[in-house]
C-alpha cells in the first residue's frame, strides 16, 4: 500500500496526526465557503445552503 497523500483530505488527515500532542495550531481562513447541507441521508434529500466566512482554528496540546 501507497503512503502518498493522494487527496485534500488526506494531506489534512496526516498533518493534524503529526501536530497533535506537540501544541500545535491549525488556522482556516475561509470567505465564501458554500455547503449544501442535506437534510438527510439519500436521494430524496433537500438542501439547505450555509456559507461560511471567517475563521476555524484546532488547537491540540499534550495532556502529559
Amino acid at each position: 500500500m501507497s503512503n502518498d497523500t493522494q487527496t485534500w483530505p488526506d494531506l489534512a488527515v496526516g498533518l493534524y496526526d503529526r501536530l497533535t500532542g506537540r501544541g500545535a495550531e491549525i488556522t482556516y481562513e475561509l470567505a465564501d465557503l458554500n455547503v449544501d447541507v442535506p437534510s438527510r441521508v439519500g436521494a430524496d434529500a433537500t438542501y439547505t445552503k450555509w456559507t461560511v466566512n471567517g475563521t476555524i482554528r484546532i488547537r491540540t496540546r499534550d495532556g502529559k
